[in-house]
């Protein structure tokens, strides 16, 4: 199927890396020009050049988005670079374990800046070209909003309000005829999430544990897989679907425990 995608702008936050990179790849395969945005010049450029070896278009930019003046300064960039937004992938987070117990005020703020105030202020200031474009917007949340984790209190109220947004922008929204989604992320194999199993006393066997639980197929979710999912809601082939929460999770979060092997 034809997404058409071809010559489509594409924002996409921490585009460079792990599940960004993922729809870095899969939108300019589908002949998207996706615009990296992330802190790290290396890796920004590193993804744009696998990408156009693989025969893509793709641009970057560096913004560290917990300063406001810098998601400004990005879209900005985006503008003058190309003219146009068509979409915007919000993606850059990171699960800091800033815990009720072992938290504080200032880090529980931070952690909202890193994880969900640069939703908001990427999608107010791409608002007047996603309205030319008549453009969409994903959202990438995670499972920690509704099933909790334990000792992550930032991160789980940050996909909260993803969540939340999603819905309140697909609203607002509705006349300008831009569609809002979010996808939800369980357990996805990324390099971060390889770090984490690795610090642990026995990777081996927690990994085991994990995949065991995931009722399709017994495997972790694929970058890719939330790819395909955001390019098909960024595609104007999902053209009445708006304020959805899809779990790409095999399952994950809501069919049965009993399911598990263990």
């Amino acid at each position: 199927m034809d997404l058409l995608l071809k010559d489509k702008v594409i924002i996409v936050s921490g585009g460079a890396k792990g599940i960004g990179e993922g729809i870095s790849k899969v939108l300019a395969a589908e002949g998207a020009i996706p615009f990296i945005i992330g802190r790290n010049e290396e890796d920004n450029k590193a993804t744009v050049a696998a990408i156009e070896a693989a025969g893509g278009r793709a641009y970057q930019c560096v913004a560290e988005l917990t300063k406001p003046e810098e998601c400004e300064k990005a879209v900005k960039v985006v503008l003058e670079k190309t003219g146009r937004i068509d979409g915007l992938v919000n993606n850059a987070g990171v699960n800091d374990g800033v815990g009720l117990a072992s938290g504080n005020y200032k880090a529980f703020l931070e952690s909202l800046h890193k994880n969900v105030v640069h939703y908001y202020l990427l999608a107010h200031y791409s608002l007047p070209a996603l309205r030319k474009s008549k453009g969409a917007i994903v959202n990438i949340s995670s499972k920690t909003a509704e099933t909790g984790q334990g000792n992550t209190s930032g991160y789980a109220a940050a996909n909260g309000g993803r969540n939340a947004l999603t819905r309140e922008w697909a609203v607002e929204l509705l006349n300008d005829g831009i569609r809002v989604n979010a996808i939800i992320v369980a357990e996805c194999w990324t390099p971060l999430y390889e770090r984490w199993i690795k610090t642990l006393d026995d990777p081996e066997e927690k990994l085991k544990s994990i995949v065991a639980k995931i009722p399709l197929e017994n495997r972790m979710t694929t970058s890719e897989e939330i790819a395909n999912m955001t390019a098909f809601l960024l595609s104007s082939r999902s053209s009445h679907t708006t304020g959805q929460l899809i779990h790409v999770d095999g399952g994950y979060v809501h069919l049965d425990r009993a399911l598990s092997k263990t």
